[in-house]
C-alpha cells in the first residue's frame, strides 16, 4: 500500500481548508448582499404579500355660493369591500350579496373569489342605500366589510348644471367646476392595512395601520343663490313661453366682475 506523504497531506489541508473559506466568503457575501441590497425590496415584497387594504375615502369639498350654501354637498354612500382570501363559503355569501344588492349572482361570485387583497361590490354601478348597507351588516359574513363613503349631492336640483358639472360615481369631477377644481376638491384616500396569514386569516399579534382621509377643500363662489333662483324661475318661464332652441342668462356683479347668477338651457340634473 502506497503511503502518503506528510507534504501531500500538508498541502491537500490548505486545499480544503481554502476552498471552505472561499465558500464561506461566498455566503456572507450573498447574506450581506440579501441584507444590504435587496433588504428593502424583500421587505416590501413581503408586506404585499401579508397586508390586506381597506380604502376609505376623503369626504368631497363642498361647492358654495358666496354666502356659504351649499350648491354641491355629499350624502352618506357606504361602499361594500370584500377580502376573498377572508370568505368562507363562496356561493352563500354571493347568493346573498346578490339577493340584497339586486345584482347578478355570478357577477358577485366572480368577483368576490378573484385573486385580489380586496375587491369593490358595486351593482349596476352605483353605491348601496342604507336599507341595504343594514341588511349586509346584519348577515356579518367573514371577508366582507363596509366602508365609509359618500356620494355627490346636488341639493338645487338643476339649477347652476352647466356651470358645477358633476362628478362620478368615484367622486371624480367630469365636468365645470367639479372637474376645473377636482385636485382641490377630491381629497386624500386613507387606509386600514393589517396582517394576515396565507389563506387571508387576520393575525392579531401584528398592529394594524391606519392612515386617515383627508378630506377635499371646500371652493366658494361668487355666486349668490337667491339671484340664481330668480334666474332660473324666469328663464323657465320664458322657456315655456317662447320654446327657443336654446337661452342663457348671466348677472354680473358690476363693481367686482364676478359672476351672481349663471343658467342655461336646454339643462340636465348632475
Amino acid at each position: 500500500m502506497k503511503r502518503v506523504s506528510a507534504t501531500t497531506v500538508k498541502k491537500r489541508i490548505i486545499t480544503v481548508f481554502l476552498l471552505f473559506l472561499f465558500i464561506l466568503f461566498i455566503i456572507i457575501f450573498r447574506l450581506g448582499y440579501v441584507q444590504f441590497v435587496l433588504g428593502d425590496e424583500l421587505s416590501n415584497e413581503a408586506n404585499e404579500l401579508w397586508t390586506r387594504d381597506l380604502v376609505f375615502a376623503p369626504e368631497r369639498g363642498m361647492i358654495l355660493d358666496e354666502n356659504g350654501q351649499a350648491l354641491a354637498e355629499n350624502v352618506t354612500a357606504p361602499t361594500v369591500v370584500v377580502v376573498p382570501r377572508q370568505v368562507i363559503n363562496s356561493e352563500e355569501t354571493a347568493e346573498s350579496l346578490a339577493d340584497i344588492l339586486g345584482a347578478g349572482y355570478e357577477e358577485v361570485y366572480e368577483t368576490i373569489t378573484q385573486q385580489a387583497s380586496s375587491a369593490m361590490i358595486r351593482p349596476h354601478g352605483i353605491k348601496i342605500s342604507a336599507e341595504e348597507e343594514e341588511a349586509i351588516r346584519t348577515l356579518n359574513f367573514p371577508g366582507v366589510y363596509l366602508t365609509k363613503d359618500s356620494k355627490r349631492h346636488y341639493p338645487q336640483g338643476t339649477y347652476l348644471s352647466h356651470v358645477l358639472g358633476f362628478a362620478g360615481i368615484d367622486n371624480q369631477g367630469l365636468m365645470g367646476l367639479e372637474s376645473f377644481y377636482d385636485d382641490k376638491l377630491k381629497g386624500v384616500p386613507g387606509s386600514l392595512s393589517f396582517f394576515s396569514d396565507a389563506k387571508g386569516n387576520r393575525l392579531d399579534t401584528l398592529a394594524d395601520e391606519y392612515s386617515p382621509p383627508q378630506d377635499g377643500l371646500h371652493l366658494k363662489t361668487t355666486i349668490n343663490a337667491k339671484v340664481q333662483s330668480i334666474m332660473e324661475r324666469e328663464l323657465d318661464l320664458a322657456d315655456a313661453k317662447y320654446s327657443p332652441d336654446g337661452a342663457m342668462a348671466i348677472a354680473v356683479n358690476p363693481k367686482t366682475g364676478g359672476i351672481l347668477g349663471m343658467t342655461t338651457r336646454p339643462n340636465f340634473h348632475p
